[in-house]
């Protein structure tokens, strides 16, 4: 029985050694895409609050602070998906939630922008 303790694996053993980490790519994955999705929403946000003919409206000052909030959400993501916690399974599930919850929030905006401009 003591040969079976001195063979064990000390990562078998230790919860805290068996992490589970993501397969290669899936963090660089995460990062481009919301690097692209962020850009998409500064260059919109360019367009609209300064670009855009006509005058400031209810609509359009909620339009612009739904597309503000998204891009707030896009930021924490992003710090998320660069932080070294981040290789975990369960850290990336969370970075992923808020990415998708970001993604949410700008779709809203645009819709809310689509509205307006109509």
């Amino acid at each position: 029985m003591a040969e079976d303790d001195k063979t064990k694996d000390p990562a078998t053993t230790n919860p805290e050694l068996t992490r589970s980490t993501l397969p290669q790519g899936y963090r660089q994955g995460i990062i481009t895409a919301i690097t692209v999705l962020l850009g998409f929403s500064l260059a919109f946000f360019r367009f609209w609050g300064l670009e855009a003919p006509g005058k400031w409206t209810i609509r359009s000052a909620i339009s612009t602070g739904t597309l503000v909030i998204a891009i707030f959400l896009q930021i924490i993501a992003l710090f998320r998906s660069l932080r070294l916690e981040d290789d975990a399974e369960s850290e990336y599930r969370k970075t992923v939630s808020w990415f998708i919850a970001s993604a949410a929030v700008l779709v809203l905006g645009l819709l809310f922008a689509v509205v307006e401009s109509s």
